[in-house]
């Protein structure tokens, strides 16, 4: 809670006025009961009908100031954890984006989902339950307790043996709610990760008739979340019948105790009227104090998962401060990288290459060669193990993040699109100008489909591009890498779904339009790559060949493989 306390400090201010005029409220709430017992045992036997009236008022005044006093702590309390909740989320938000791909996989997407919502929706409740019930329901309950002694010691007497079991109890089970509380935060995490795969891949799930097993996958994550919640509810649930039972026997006590004694001569029966009135004031605010018990260890836990993620370090890379004697273009120098941590094998191992500037790079290889995983290193999603990569002869590391990016346009082979039109799927709120954006169009054969619609550039896009083909999806990626003049552009197998002569005439048109650029191009078939001024070669991670395209059929078994393959040749 100690991440969480830093977002209330700045609202300290506010939150005390909120308990001023919540005490105001609540100090009234404990006065009625006494006015009551007041007028019933000394006012009433006058038979003063103004001083009854008199007194009626003060107990009318009373109530309203309670009620307006309430109402207006309360909208205090909800405005002060909205905003306090408001910050706590932009800076998580903020944080997960900037946090590491490595501490994404370790973390996974699923759970900073549910961190992003539902832990940040637990400490939002929780703030402002605090303040409204955090100072009326102890003031209720020492308030209660300390009037009641004013009013009759020996009642007050009986009332108090009943608090330290009330304690011991709350404590007991309270303390084990943080554990469960996390348990079922996690089961949540599961949960979105099997809702988010079986929406996200569901035209597979159909085409392949997986409905049903889908469908058993998420019954079974849903009763672990089910029965992890039902757990954690029913050990914190035990502490409400707990306290009304003890509560209820204390309340008996009072009646038998304080009818013996107004038989006696010794109580009066206002007394036990304001009595019972408080018992019952003191009996709520004991179970407010309980429920408050019960969302604070569902807050802390909450909180404790928010707190992981916003301490999570920024990830530099070391060797930042070494530079290359080549002082143009990519060069990767001897790189070895693997994704488990310590390395248990490398995923890429050796790779060693230089890219002039303008230059194009085609990469090929079978799938899981280290393909992919190069252009991420390239980006520093991950920080290389060994070796170091260069652009313009600085090291990346030595960069920064932003201006890192800047200098890439990306098209994946599937990637992310936006309800909203096709011109703002290429821009992305980028604000770049017109002409960059109707030209990066043109130079990935996009502009023909686009202008068969009516509405042209302001073509509306379904969510995830459902009214959009494959090749229209791709075309629309490499207009959107290229729409910001990128020094390097990457095209990971981002042509796989064009026909020969689309995917020919894109290569072209890039060389014409953009000729300065550098191009590193992952494909798997060697069309696309065979006009590269070099062609890297991948086999497991390690460089099987180098070279441009006549070079390797002479000299790569593997290229001739795959080339023959493609071509229709005998392996």
């Amino acid at each position: 809670m100690k991440k969480i306390l830093e977002y209330i400090k700045p609202l300290y201010l506010r939150m005390l006025i909120g308990f001023l005029i919540k005490l105001a409220g609540t100090v009234m709430d404990l006065a009625i009961p006494w006015i009551l017992a007041h007028m019933i045992d000394e006012v009433v036997p006058t038979g003063d009908r103004g001083a009854i009236f008199l007194w009626g008022i003060a107990m009318a005044a009373c109530a309203v100031i309670a009620l307006l006093g309430n109402v207006i702590a309360n909208r205090r309390a909800s405005a002060v954890s909205r905003d306090a909740t408001r910050r706590i989320r932009h800076d998580l938000y903020e944080k997960i984006e900037h946090l590491s791909a490595r501490q994404l996989d370790e973390v996974t997407i699923p759970s900073l989902i549910s961190r992003l919502t539902t832990d940040t929706y637990h400490v939002n409740q929780t703030l402002g339950r605090i303040q409204r019930l955090g100072v009326r329901a102890p003031i209720l309950l020492v308030g209660g307790i300390f009037v009641t002694m004013f009013l009759d010691i020996r009642l007050s007497l009986v009332l108090l043996a009943t608090i330290p079991f009330l304690a011991a109890g709350v404590i007991l089970i309270s303390g084990k709610g943080i554990t469960l509380y996390a348990s079922v935060q996690q089961n949540v995490d599961g949960m979105i990760r099997t809702v988010r795969d079986s929406v996200t891949g569901i035209r597979v799930i159909r085409a392949l008739s997986k409905g049903d097993y889908e469908c058993a996958r998420f019954q079974k994550d849903s009763e672990r979340l089910s029965n992890s919640q039902i757990h954690a509810d029913t050990v914190m649930a035990a502490t409400d019948p707990m306290m009304q039972l003890v509560l209820n026997l204390g309340l008996t006590a009072v009646v038998v105790c304080g009818a013996y004694w107004v038989n006696q001569g010794v109580t009066k029966p206002g007394s036990i009227i304001a009595f019972l009135t408080y018992f019952t004031i003191i009996l709520n605010a004991m179970m407010s104090v309980n429920k408050m018990f019960v969302m604070l260890s569902q807050a802390t836990a909450s909180a404790n998962r928010i707190a992981e993620v916003m301490n999570l370090p920024e990830e530099r890379p070391a060797g930042a401060s070494i530079e290359s004697p080549i002082k143009e273009g990519v060069v990767f120098d001897d790189v070895c990288f693997s994704y488990a941590q310590p390395a248990n094998g490398y995923t890429l191992e050796h790779i060693s290459f230089h890219l002039k500037k303008g230059q194009v790079l085609g990469v090929i290889g079978a799938t899981g060669s280290g393909k992919t995983t190069l252009i991420q290193l390239l980006q520093r999603f991950y920080p290389v193990d060994s070796g170091a990569i260069y652009i313009e002869g600085k090291n990346i590391n030595a960069m920064e993040e932003e201006k890192l990016h800047s200098l890439f346009g990306v098209a994946f082979q599937s990637d992310s699109f936006f309800i909203g039109t096709i011109y703002d799927n290429i821009d992305i709120g980028r604000g770049l100008p017109e002409e960059d954006i109707l030209r990066a169009a043109r130079c990935a054969q996009a502009e023909p489909f686009i202008l068969d619609t009516e509405e042209g550039y302001r073509h509306p896009v379904h969510a995830k591009a459902a009214n959009l083909s494959g090749g229209q999806k791709q075309r629309l990626l490499i207009a959107r890498a290229l729409a910001g003049k990128p020094n390097i552009l990457i095209l990971d197998d981002s042509s796989s779904a064009l026909d020969y002569q689309t995917d020919a005439a894109l290569r072209n048109a890039i060389r014409r339009e953009y000729p300065d650029i550098t191009v590193i191009l992952v494909a798997q078939r060697v069309s696309s790559v065979r006009n590269a001024d070099q062609i890297l070669v991948l086999d497991e991670g390690r460089v099987a060949g180098l070279g441009f395209h006549e070079e390797l059929m002479e000299t790569c078994s593997l290229y001739q493989q795959i080339a023959k393959i493609q071509t229709g040749g005998e392996e």
